[in-house]
């Protein structure tokens, strides 16, 4: 863990200083890589620490991005002062849903959560007054020069992703979290062993549910204009799912890998295949889940071996 760590801090003092030498294209994509990095890292705190597979969880995303634009675009409050209440709304909204939510398991759990989102969309549709409805929102654009609004979002991102992971580790290591991956293990156990498991599942949703909507601010001001179809996106829950799948979903740092690997290659592969880079994407994800089922960091710990990945291939059946 401690070589990890520093291995981390190294990588975000390189970021921090990429913004001085490269292109504002790739300000963009790495901007955007930060965001995918946060989601992934907040949901899996319900995903990989809890083991409940929220596939869903981008409602959070856009209903982030509606606290930001409602507030900004209604009430003239500032962005940076959006946040709280996104990670607010998030929270509470993650709660009151998974009360009913959390007792069902497995794929219920996830069909039930995609359907939370569509009713999400569904539901910003209709508030046309708020919402803007179909139409969706304008936010105010930010003053300044092209350059300095590329890098403000690449640091903010940067930062919002940085606080998922912080809070990531700080659930991990925390009596909360060893209760939460007892959950994934053994939950009736875990529930014998005198773990209020409807209540620590709960929290760990809310929690989930409130960094998830710091990501969904962030990206509204950054997009300007949001519409429920921009927002509350299904193929961002399947780029969120293989992330976590290709990272490690039983690690603090595999989402993040996995973010920033998936990420580059979508770029690359986008502009090089752009007619048949879902494809691409696709068969990875395939491969990902034959051969590093535990994602990179667990199944790669003690070094590269070519013999982990056919003790992983048989282990399916193939």
């Amino acid at each position: 863990m401690k070589k990890n760590i520093a291995l981390f801090i190294i990588f975000i003092v390189a970021v921090c200083l990429l913004p001085f030498f490269i292109s504002g294209y790739w300000l963009r994509v790495l901007t955007q890589t930060f965001m995918f990095a946060a989601i992934a890292t907040g949901s899996n705190i319900i995903i990989g620490y809890t083991g409940y597979p929220a596939f869903g969880n981008i409602a959070f995303f856009g209903i982030g991005a509606y606290v930001t634009g409602v507030l900004m675009t209604k009430y003239e409050i500032s962005f940076i002062a959006t946040l709280p209440f996104c990670a607010l709304g998030g929270f509470i909204v993650a709660i009151l849903l998974g009360i009913p939510l959390l007792r069902l398991k497995g794929h219920y759990f996830a069909i039930a959560t995609v359907g939370v989102m569509e009713a999400m969309k569904k539901i910003v549709d209709n508030m046309t007054e708020i919402t803007g409805g179909g139409l969706g929102l304008t936010l105010p654009i930010m003053e300044g020069d092209p350059a300095y609004i590329y890098k403000f979002f690449y640091y903010t991102i940067l930062l919002i992703m940085l606080l998922s992971i912080a809070i990531a580790f700080i659930v991990w290591k925390s009596k909360f979290g060893y209760a939460l991956r007892a959950i994934r293990i053994d939950e009736d156990a875990a529930s014998v062993m005198g773990i209020n498991t409807a209540l620590y599942k709960t929290f760990a949703w809310g929690i989930s549910g409130a960094l998830v909507s710091i990501a969904g601010g962030a990206y509204a001001y950054w997009l300007t204009y949001i519409d429920p179809s921009t927002v509350f996106v299904t193929s961002y829950s399947v780029k969120m799912f293989a992330m976590i799948l290709l990272g490690g979903a039983t690690t603090i740092f595999g989402p993040m890998l996995g973010a920033f690997i998936l990420e580059l290659i979508s770029e690359i592969v986008w502009s090089k295949f752009i007619e048949i880079h879902g494809m691409i994407l696709g068969l990875l994800i395939i491969l990902v889940v034959l051969f590093i089922p535990k994602g990179l960091f667990e199944t790669f710990k003690g070094g590269f071996s070519f013999r982990k990945l056919v003790i992983n291939l048989r282990e399916n059946r193939l």
